[in-house]
């Protein structure tokens, strides 16, 4: 595919990033991955470090950055410099990225600036589209790119977020090991207005494909009324530690076909989050799905530090606990709590 790939610093090739540390744990089939524009160098810059500091220093696991234009030579030669593994950048495929020509875009406007009427965040501004583009590319298409085929897992980070205590256990190996499929951090509700009929969407989907609901699954934390409802609660997808074997699969492929053919991302404002966590928590057994709780991280305005017993000393978090979102306003880890006692 052509203007794909700008540059790859250290060994990437082959069937994955596995192999080795230099203690001779076994290394899982994973990458580090950043969707991340030019301008926002310095901010990614500021997620990477801290990562790398963190966790990756240790472990050595390549980055992927992904954008829709080509990497600036700026980009490219700083975030080169700070980076401990691998390193490639890449361009996202066209036809993953841009608005589907059949959507209507008379109908699409319509709604955006009936969202910029309301004030909904990310409803109308001028990158309204490109945000847009990426939610949906967030939820079908970003595992499908050309350079992922090869890895099995992924840690989505984002420009401009904080890793506030050392990760000195190796997540992908944790979930690996214990057979989980998705990870987060932090749990919250949606804005209703920008997915208005995601969830009778979903109904209908599961009317038509009941064979795909796992047993034990995670419908409590969805819904307060056995799944009439939804009581929009989804994981913050900007933190994300997952198996794409499960997006790649029969279930997830076909609901975010189904998804996408209503149009939804661009009708209204349908994110990556509730898209991925209404699927995982209805595809997935509800012990397939961890909370990292050990891994304080921070997402303006929302930060989660470790609240289980001793670890915020243990993990040496610089974050506080009376600073962490888990139990205030919109949170929904009471949620998540409630279906695992």
């Amino acid at each position: 595919m052509d203007n794909v790939v700008s540059l790859v610093k250290g060994d990437s090739s082959g069937a994955g990033h596995t192999g080795e540390y230099g203690n001779g744990t076994r290394r899982a089939n994973a990458t580090l991955l950043m969707l991340a524009r030019n301008s926002e160098l310095e901010k990614a810059m500021q997620s990477v470090r801290e990562l790398e500091e963190k966790f990756n220093k240790q472990f050595g696991y390549p980055w992927l950055f992904l954008n829709n234009v080509p990497f600036s030579a700026e980009f490219k030669e700083k975030m080169s410099a700070i980076v401990s593994g691998p390193v490639t950048f890449a361009m996202i495929p066209p036809a993953h990225w841009y608005q589907p020509d059949w959507i209507d875009e008379e109908k699409a406007s319509a709604s955006r600036d009936d969202m910029v009427a309301q004030n909904i965040i990310y409803g109308g501004m001028p990158s309204v589209l490109i945000y847009r583009n990426m939610c949906r590319f967030n939820s079908g298409f970003f595992y499908r790119h050309p350079l992922l085929q090869k890895y099995k897992w992924y840690w989505r980070v984002e420009p401009d977020v904080h890793f506030h205590c050392v990760i000195d256990e190796d997540p992908f190996l944790f979930m690996e090991q214990n057979d989980k499929m998705y990870g987060f951090t932090i749990t919250l509700l949606e804005f209703e207005k920008t997915i208005k009929t995601l969830w009778q969407t979903t109904k209908d989907f599961i009317e038509e494909n009941p064979h795909f609901v796992a047993p034990n699954n995670s419908m409590g934390y969805l819904s307060e009324d056995g799944g009439n409802t939804y009581n929009l609660c989804h994981f913050w997808s900007n933190f994300e530690i997952a198996n794409m074997d499960f997006w790649r699969g029969e279930a997830y492929s076909q609901y975010f076909d189904y998804l996408d053919s209503k149009g939804g991302f661009y009708y209204e404002r349908w994110g990556d989050a509730p898209v991925h966590s209404i699927a995982a928590s209805l595809f997935l057994r509800k012990d397939q799905i961890h909370f990292f709780d050990e891994i304080g991280y921070e997402h303006n305005p929302f930060t989660h530090c470790p609240h289980g017993p001793g670890l915020i000393k243990k993990k040496q978090c610089t974050c506080r606990g009376w600073r962490s979102f888990d139990y205030q306003g919109y949170s929904c880890m009471r949620k998540w709590e409630r279906i695992h006692k």
